[in-house]
């Protein structure tokens, strides 16, 4: 049997809450009325059991049972890591 659970993609905006991270998923829809391409983006909340994902990567979420008041998805794969250098402040 094919599992039809929904998957979407996206790049994570925020890492700072334990086992959890916020996806930012774009895609484009045509206007109803006037035609023309926009771009629409929605936020997820996704549980990522081990804290693997950073701010930067684009990672594959899927959709899983109610894990607390916000969070009904979780990431599946990291597609591409982000290789972000902090700079340190002195």
């Amino acid at each position: 049997m094919p599992n039809k659970r929904r998957r979407l993609q996206g790049r994570v905006v925020s890492d700072k809450m334990d086992k959890t991270v916020v996806v930012l998923v774009e895609r484009n829809r045509r206007h109803p009325i006037y035609r023309k391409v926009v771009r629409v983006s929605s936020k997820y909340m996704a549980h990522d059991e081990n804290n693997a994902c950073r701010i930067g990567d684009v990672v594959r979420i899927v959709e899983s049972r109610p894990i607390s008041r916000h969070k009904r998805w979780a990431v599946e794969t990291i597609v591409s890591r982000e290789d972000v250098v902090e700079e340190v402040v002195e």
